[in-house]
C-alpha cells in the first residue's frame, strides 16, 4: 500500500501521535512537561504555529499551521 501525505505550504494539519505500544506515560506531570519543553524548542529552531492541542494519556491531537513557505511537518515530529 502506498500512502500519499499532503505537503502544502503554509497549510494546516492534523494530527494525531500514539505512544509506543499506547502505554500511558502523558499522564505523568513531569512527562507533559518534558513535551512542552521540546515543543518550545522545536519551535524555535522550526516556527510553526499550534492551533489547538489534546494531551491524552496515551496519544496526542494536534492542529499546526505552518509558516507560507514551509510543508515539512515531519522534521518537526522527529525533533519533538
Amino acid at each position: 500500500m502506498q500512502y500519499r501525505r499532503a505537503k502544502t505550504p503554509g497549510a494546516t494539519y492534523f494530527f494525531t501521535v500514539v505512544t509506543y505500544n499506547r502505554h500511558k506515560i502523558l499522564c505523568e506531570p513531569e512527562n507533559v512537561d518534558l513535551l512542552r519543553n521540546a515543543f518550545k524548542y522545536v519551535m524555535r529552531q522550526h516556527h510553526f504555529k499550534i492551533d489547538a492541542i489534546v494531551i491524552l494519556p496515551d496519544h496526542i491531537h494536534a492542529l499546526w499551521t505552518l509558516p507560507e513557505t514551509d510543508a515539512d511537518f515531519s522534521t518537526r515530529w522527529r525533533l519533538i
